[in-house]
């Protein structure tokens, strides 16, 4: 790996780009997106028709639960290794891409897609390591995604991962600078998710992002931010996603295992390719993942929440408080002198406690206002709809306090998710 970047945890990749298919069709947005809308996934597959697709690579969670699953897993890892026989991708080798993503609301944001040593990152809470996850990390989540990927010959990035750079040094010079870089795709999103434009660094700027990601995570930087100089410096905080991170840390421990640690370095799957953003982008925002829960008896849900939290109360009021919407009880529930430092925290510890007794219940996490009513709204069903996190919390918090609850927080509506077009082998 690049000697320069040997600080950073964050190196340049051998990144293949499909060069036969048709730009239009082939990006797809991140595989945990519209989990409650299969819709969306049926208008994908007829976008795509029967050309070659990054669709075909990937599994979309709203299947991961499937009867099917095994033969669609067979299936993606069949047109991996199709596409590669058949020469589709050309490699871009030790290269880092700068990206501009036009979002659904005509902002640009800026990005660097390069790979993380998976040997720095760590989902447990407390860690100390230069990748941190920002949510907790729900362990038997892992398992099923594992099998996603444990037989895979390619990687698409789905993580996208977040710089606290307020002087913006890393990756806002490379905006006036992509006269001088090699043009590598300029393409619209299908199903209204924006434009993408990506070019390959030059070899003086890839040192430039080496000696500018260093210094963010100087003594001098973490003192000037946190006022935490002694502290374990966190260069890089998971923004969107955690699971698919873990998953990629969990295959290669297992690689670990029966492999000769001298060899460990040389494994494709201790690395994964990400994205990387600064917090401090203008087009990044942060949205908040609202609940919905499935198959509910809103009263009874209710008389266990009070229960849970004696003193809670409807209406507005000192403490924590969220909207829910359906079954006739639409309207503000309150939790007076909270422990928990977000709402998000007050509610997920509930409905953790309350799902273990009540199994039959059934919790998706949904990005939209709009969406999450009109789910919450249906014969069955119960929303809650969370307040915003403001994104300038992220890093103290996850310093001070290890982990947010899953799913605190969404960067951006559905539609402005990492879409997968880049791609990396691992085996």
């Amino acid at each position: 790996m690049d000697q320069r970047f040997e600080q950073t945890a964050f190196y340049p990749a051998d990144i293949l780009l499909p060069q036969t298919a048709d730009m239009k069709k082939w990006p797809v947005v991140a595989c945990d997106q519209f989990t409650s809308q299969p819709d969306y996934w049926q208008a994908a597959e007829a976008a795509v028709g029967e050309a070659p697709s990054a669709l075909r690579l990937v599994l979309p969670e709203v299947y991961l639960n499937g009867p099917d699953v095994d033969k669609r897993i067979e299936t993606i890892n069949a047109s991996m290794d199709r596409y590669l026989a058949d020469g589709l991708f050309r490699t871009l080798p030790d290269s880092l891409i700068y990206l501009e993503r036009t979002q659904s609301d005509g902002r640009v944001r800026h990005g660097l897609i390069g790979c993380v040593d998976l040997e720095q990152y760590d989902f447990t809470p407390g860690s100390g390591a230069l990748i941190r996850a920002t949510e907790g990390t729900v362990l038997e989540r892992i398992p099923p995604r594992v099998r996603v990927r444990e037989h895979a010959a390619l990687e698409l990035p789905h993580a996208m991962l977040l710089i606290d750079d307020p002087r913006r040094s890393v990756i806002e010079p490379l905006t006036v600078e992509t006269g001088v870089m090699e043009a590598l795709y300029d393409t619209d999103l299908m199903l209204g998710g924006g434009h993408v434009k990506g070019w390959r660094l030059t070899d003086s700027q890839m040192s430039r992002v080496a000696n500018t990601l260093s210094a963010l995570k100087s003594p001098e930087a973490m003192a000037d931010k946190y006022s935490m100089a002694d502290a374990a410096p966190l260069l890089f905080a998971v923004g969107d996603g955690n699971h698919s991170l873990a998953t990629a840390k969990a295959c290669y421990e297992n690689l670990k295992k029966v492999t000769p640690p001298e060899r460990w370095a040389s494994l494709p799957a201790r690395y994964a390719l990400v994205e990387v953003v600064n917090l401090h982008d203008d087009a990044l925002t942060f949205e908040p993942i609202h609940r919905v829960l499935f198959h509910v008896d809103g009263r009874d849900l209710w008389d266990a929440f009070q229960a849970f939290y004696p003193g809670a109360h409807t209406g507005g009021g000192e403490g924590h408080t969220a909207e829910v919407c359906g079954q006739g009880m639409d309207g503000l529930w309150t939790v007076p002198h909270p422990k928990a430092q977000l709402t998000v925290g007050t509610l997920q510890a509930f409905l953790d406690a309350y799902c273990r007794d009540h199994p039959e219940v059934q919790v998706d996490y949904i990005h939209g206002d709009d969406v999450a009513r009109k789910l919450g709204s249906r014969p069955g069903n119960l929303g809650f709809l969370l307040p915003l996190m403001g994104k300038e919390q992220l890093f103290p918090t996850v310093m001070a306090d290890g982990v947010l609850p899953r799913k605190t927080f969404s960067m951006g509506e559905a539609r402005d998710k990492r879409y997968y077009l880049e791609a990396r082998r691992i085996r």
